[in-house]
């Protein structure tokens, strides 16, 4: 086990450097720069000067090289558009994000481990096709749409919603302000994992319905519930550590998106006003962050495997 760890953490280094290089080379090599979204009113005398202050006037590998050397002490840079250290603004915005991502992925599986497991029960009945359909609906729908459908029902027709930010501008800081921001949000972030997650559900426990433990299970006298809960539903669940530990990461790919249209103040947000501003070390520093998060949910889902079943072995 230990070994195994040690390895996939190796790997994962060097993974983190792969993506780096890539994302830096790109990043660089793209037409415009900094300077000008800076002070839009330089002439290309002063861009110039800024550039070479910068350091952007080197060619990519030697400021690689150098963002690499500050980067594995610890050092990501400072923000071009915030003029503040790349790791403060990402320790800032981190927490908004794994807040609104780990409601999200609750809800999912809050709602598609009862709903999985009616439609297996109640396979190709009016219910399992509703649910069928409402899955399909929802791995369908682009996250933008939903999320300016339910701004125009909840926050303009109805108002019982706000349509952006984190907290109201003025008010008290409350849970349940937060609360009241989160809701929109976190409902559009969850719509595709728990669709899948419903999805993959259904199908597991098709399957070990059909197991001849369930059949002996329902032979001794034990009721449907008892059955369901105590055999069938624990082991349809295995596979679905596989699901999450890819949904996970996926989750913040779909934060970018959904933050940026409620303004969240997150890390997806960042990363896209990042980009629109050509901020190079808070563009590195997210991306960084990101492939970390995605390398780390693939080993722990890994090791949750050995947990649920010890019958598994690492290699």
């Amino acid at each position: 086990m230990r070994g195994y760890v040690l390895r996939r953490l190796v790997q994962g280094v060097v993974l983190l450097v792969v993506v780096s290089l890539v994302v830096f080379t790109i990043v660089h090599a793209a037409p415009g720069g900094p300077a000008l979204l800076i002070h839009p009113d330089m002439d290309p005398t002063q861009v110039k000067a800024m550039e070479r202050q910068l350091g952007l006037d080197d060619p990519i590998p030697v400021q690689y090289a150098r963002w690499m050397g500050h980067a594995v002490r610890g050092n990501l840079g400072t923000s071009y558009q915030h003029s503040l250290p790349t790791s403060e603004l990402l320790m800032e915005r981190i927490p908004n994000t794994l807040l609104l991502s780990g409601v999200a992925l609750g809800l999912a599986v809050l709602f598609a481990i009862p709903l999985g497991t009616i439609s297996a029960v109640y396979r190709y009945s009016y219910l399992d096709y509703v649910a069928t359909v409402t899955a399909f609906a929802g791995v369908s729908i682009p996250v933008f749409w939903l999320a300016v459908l339910l701004i125009i029902l909840f926050s303009v027709t109805l108002g019982w919603l706000p349509s952006a930010g984190m907290r109201t501008v003025g008010a008290p800081a409350s849970s349940g302000d937060l609360l009241r921001h989160l809701v929109m949000p976190s409902l559009v972030l969850a719509t595709f994992p728990l669709a899948q997650l419903m999805r993959y559900v259904r199908s597991n426990m098709v399957d070990v319905l059909a197991q001849d433990y369930v059949r002996t299970a329902r032979a001794k006298g034990l009721t449907e519930t008892a059955m369901l809960c105590r055999h069938a539903l624990r082991n349809a669940l295995i596979p679905m550590v596989t699901v999450l530990g890819v949904l996970t990461p996926r989750l913040l790919g779909g934060a970018v998106i959904t933050e940026t249209v409620f303004a969240w103040p997150g890390l997806g947000r960042l990363a896209v006003e990042a980009t629109i501003a050509r901020d190079y070390p808070v563009i590195m520093g997210a991306t960084l962050l990101v492939a970390a998060l995605v390398i780390v949910c693939t080993l722990v889902t890994d090791l949750l495997y050995v947990v649920i079943d010890p019958r598994i072995a690492l290699r």
